[in-house]
């Protein structure tokens, strides 16, 4: 049984760098992880993903902020997270083993959730 478990979250404010931090537990290496976060009201979304050869995908309101890393020694997965906006808030999701695409929400595995909220 896969588990995960998110951390680094909190309140800062606009500008402000934070980063997001995975630990999995059951992770068979090479399934892929992602991120994906949902503000109040809208939709879950798709923010990045890194397969086990360490590639990278990442949503388009995020690309050039935010880069996301995994240590498969350690099956953890990060999130860097630079220049936050207000518009950033959400609670961010961890998710491991995608059924179909990795920008779906189709993953088998997913954390509790943290949660961002940036001040302006």
């Amino acid at each position: 049984q896969v588990q995960l478990a998110e951390s680094g979250g909190g309140l800062v404010q606009a500008g402000a760098s934070l980063t997001l931090s995975c630990a999995a537990t059951g992770l068979v290496k090479t399934m892929p992880m992602g991120w994906f976060r949902q503000a109040p009201g809208k939709e879950r979304e798709f923010v990045a993903a890194a397969s086990w050869t360490y590639t990278t995908w990442y949503g388009d309101s995020v690309e050039g902020r935010f880069t996301i890393s995994r240590d498969n020694a350690k099956s953890t997965v990060s999130l860097e997270m630079n220049s936050l906006q207000p518009e950033d808030t959400a609670v961010y999701y961890c998710a491991a083993d995608p059924r179909d695409s990795i920008f779906l929400q189709t993953y088998n595995y997913w954390g509790q959730g943290i949660q961002v909220t940036v001040s302006s």
